[in-house]
């Protein structure tokens, strides 16, 4: 695979990590009733899920800019844990949030060359 093919392949997996999280994002921000209604019967009131908005974007944001890449990674991921928490202790399926994580962290690994050779050992191609 050449450089520009593996670069594409990263950036439009990127961008689907990118979309999945700012459209989640929006909705929260923008109080879309039914986000509201979801929130609800999690127990969270309309300012907290706004506040989820904003920790979202965040991370997101900082997963997007190279640079700090490992860092949203690593926020992404522990939003992902709490969202699955919270589906378990509210008895809500956890195959989303199960799925998402895991995409966060393929994307991650393919992305961030640094991440796969300190988490799994590997020598760098």
């Amino acid at each position: 695979m050449t450089t520009k093919t593996r670069n594409i392949i990263n950036w439009v997996l990127t961008g689907l990590v990118g979309f999945i999280f700012i459209g989640s994002a929006i909705s929260k921000l923008t109080a879309n009733a039914e986000a509201l209604k979801m929130a609800e019967g999690f127990g969270l009131d309309a300012n907290n899920y706004m506040l989820l908005g904003i920790v979202e974007i965040t991370a997101i944001i900082l997963f997007l800019i190279p640079r700090t890449a490992i860092i949203g990674t690593l926020l992404l991921a522990a939003y992902m844990g709490g969202a699955i928490a919270t589906h378990l202790e509210h008895a809500q399926p956890l195959a989303a949030p199960i799925a998402i994580a895991t995409f966060v962290w393929i994307v991650a690994f393919v992305r961030i060359p640094e991440l796969s050779q300190r988490v799994l050992g590997k020598k760098q191609a």
